[in-house]
């Protein structure tokens, strides 16, 4: 009688670029998890200039049908990873975290299927984390921690506490990975944001953060994100409002909520830094 795999229900997706002394604590940390199913781990390595690939391949070799490297020949920027790490993904449930984070609960998976099998109305489970630097120190962590929920109305609003992506469950079904199709997708920089707003207008359900704090978000001075410039960043935060508004659908009331976050947020940036075209499209988007 032939023995069959048992079916994987979680997909761990890892994206990674030149995190060579971070990505051996963020792959043992997917290792150390105990559940009571099948769970695989795909890391998509990006062309990384150190030995970024190295560690991961001798952690490939030694878990052998746990873990699969996805590498690139050239770099093709961390969007594109991500959806090309997604789309690969078996599982039932996919969880991602970066390659310089990593998770400190050795139940996490097993809470986030727990809930999200329990609780169908939800297409996200996320959960609570500790900010840390580079060398590992604290730099936030909530106090007073509880559950919290979220909506498509939420989010495009910008209420999304609590939900960084190394704590990010979500369900693998089609209109989650048809993201892969929207164009704008990839011009977006805050793409995890747009990634749960995409997946919230899809579905029509919602977003739970479990109390516990589970992982750990990293910043450091080769962070994508946390570390640019803050006009840079600021400049970045305009152009993902203005996909925002262009590409999701939204009331008469929330439209504006949504100009009365432009002007307080960003009109007086656009005019500061003379972007008078970009100021004035985005305003007659909203009236």
């Amino acid at each position: 009688m032939m023995s069959t795999r048992p079916e994987i229900m979680v997909s761990v997706c890892c994206i990674t670029y030149n995190h060579e002394q971070y990505i051996a604590g963020a792959l043992d940390s997917f290792l150390m998890q105990q559940t009571n199913f099948e769970f695989e781990i795909l890391i998509g390595e990006d062309c990384s200039k150190d030995g970024t690939r190295v560690v991961i391949q001798e952690y490939a070799d030694r878990y052998p049908g746990r873990i699969r490297l996805v590498h690139h020949e050239t770099n093709i920027g961390a969007i594109r990873n991500q959806v090309d790490v997604i789309t690969k993904a078996k599982g039932k449930y996919i969880a991602l975290c970066d390659g310089d984070d990593f998770w400190t609960d050795q139940r996490k998976l097993q809470k986030q299927v727990d809930f999200l099998e329990a609780n169908p109305e939800y297409v996200i489970c996320c959960h609570h984390t500790k900010v840390i630097n580079e060398h590992d120190e604290t730099v936030y962590l909530k106090e007073n921690r509880v559950s919290m929920e979220f909506d498509y109305q939420d989010v495009l609003l910008g209420k999304r506490e609590e939900t960084r992506i190394c704590s990010l469950m979500i369900r693998n079904i089609d209109a989650v990975r048809s993201v892969a199709q929207q164009s704008w997708y990839f011009d977006t920089y805050g793409t995890d944001t747009l990634f749960k707003l995409y997946a919230l207008a899809s579905t029509g359900k919602k977003i739970f953060v479990l109390p516990d704090v589970m992982a750990c978000y990293r910043l450091h001075t080769g962070g994508i994100w946390s570390m640019i410039d803050s006009r840079i960043r600021k400049r970045r935060m305009v152009s993902d409002f203005n996909l925002t508004i262009r590409n999701f659908k939204y009331s008469g009331l929330m439209k504006k909520e949504l100009l009365k976050i432009y002007i307080r947020q960003y009109f007086l940036f656009d005019l500061r830094n003379r972007e008078i075209n970009n100021a004035m499209n985005t305003i007659m988007n909203l009236l």
